[in-house]
């Protein structure tokens, strides 16, 4: 019976790999989106199809058919992926003894398959939960969820608990502590001119910034687990003009609010090494720190209890990369990397561990049957 049950979470999950949807491809999220709305609707949920803005695709809310409209649980999940359209042709869905391979597949349709496989066993057998379930899948969180933080934030505000189904980490971890991240573009404008003839007339607006990367680089300090990283650098018009313009886009990582307030304060007072040069700053906080407290503590070792009595350990870890819990991991108990176990996520080897998705799937049902 279970071969059968994890045959039928593969096939599934299969069907929507087999839908390309990376971020930007409006068409493409649109008809994954499409298809995780006709999964429930065929389960008697109540959806909602909140149109995409800025180019990007819709979200979808599907509420159970159970519970009412209060404080109840949120499902947290993504369908975009940072695979272009494309890459099917050459990563095609296959299966290579435990690991099934394919864009997206572990980041995170497996996850967001799960979650629904989870309720719809739930509704088959006649099993209403505790609390009303409200399932939110969303559209762009791998480029940081601009159009749907508003949304994310709201359905979080009447939330019991969350859980968020990013893939596992290493040997199917938990995920109870994320990074912030904040970013930044800076620019520098200096004055052009000739770099033989006039060169002393010139301010290199490249020279000023490669002081600044500098600065920023040097904040990284391993030990706290702050890391800056500048990412991209672009400027000038000819190696044989002084450059009067230079732009950089840095990446931060912070692992909690006071890192983020001492590098808030650092980059308010930053300054350029040259006064004849201009220095404008864009950016700021994108994703809050999700740190560990109490209420996140308490509902893993519930979770614990559950993997017991399924039949394995569970463990949890911190992550460096952000995820949808984080904006809302200080005032709702949030747990994260409830999704499959697998490995190489946006890469070409990208895979899910078939035998992780019905403990999986099975977990994600009994945290539904058991939060009160």
């Amino acid at each position: 019976m279970s071969s059968e049950v994890i045959a039928e979470i593969l096939a599934g999950i299969r069907s929507w790999v087999e839908i390309e949807s990376q971020t930007g491809d409006r068409d493409g999220v649109n008809r994954m989106i499409d298809a995780v709305e006709q999964s429930y609707l065929a389960l008697g949920a109540r959806t909602e199809r909140i149109a995409g803005r800025d180019g990007l695709g819709d979200h979808l809310r599907a509420r159970l058919p159970w519970g009412g409209d209060g404080p109840g649980i949120l499902l947290l999940s993504h369908v975009d992926t940072v695979h272009p359209k494309g890459t099917l042709e050459r990563q095609p869905f296959r299966v290579e003894g435990d690991s099934a391979f394919g864009p997206g597949i572990y980041d995170m349709k497996g996850g967001t398959y799960i979650a629904f496989h989870a309720l719809r066993e739930l509704v088959h057998a006649g099993r209403a939960t505790p609390l009303p379930v409200t399932h939110l899948i969303t559209a762009d969180e791998e480029i940081g969820s601009p159009t749907s933080r508003d949304l994310i934030l709201a359905e979080g505000s009447t939330a019991r608990y969350v859980l968020v189904t990013e893939p596992a980490r290493e040997s199917g971890k938990v995920v109870t502590a994320r990074k912030g991240v904040a970013r930044f573009t800076l620019k520098t404008v200096g004055r052009a001119s000739h770099a033989g003839a006039r060169h002393q007339d010139g301010r290199s607006a490249i020279r000023e910034m490669a002081h600044l990367i500098l600065a920023l680089e040097g904040l990284t300090d391993y030990q706290r687990g702050i890391t800056a990283n500048v990412g991209l650098v672009e400027g000038g018009t000819g190696v044989n003009v002084v450059p009067a313009e230079c732009r950089a886009r840095v990446d931060f990582r912070l692992p909690s609010l006071a890192a983020v307030d001492e590098l808030l304060a650092w980059m308010g007072a930053l300054t350029p090494c040259d006064p004849d040069v201009r220095l404008e700053v864009e950016g700021g906080l994108d994703r809050p720190p999700f740190e560990k407290n109490a209420m996140t503590a308490a509902l893993l070792e519930h979770a614990r209890a559950l993997a017991a009595e399924i039949g394995f350990v569970l463990e949890d870890t911190a992550s460096g990369g952000g995820s949808d819990g984080n904006f809302l991991a200080d005032s709702v108990p949030v747990l994260d990397g409830l999704g499959v176990d697998g490995q190489g996520a946006h890469t070409d080897h990208e895979q899910v561990y078939i035998s992780s998705l019905l403990p999986r799937a099975t977990l994600l049902r009994r945290l539904l049957e058991t939060l009160t």
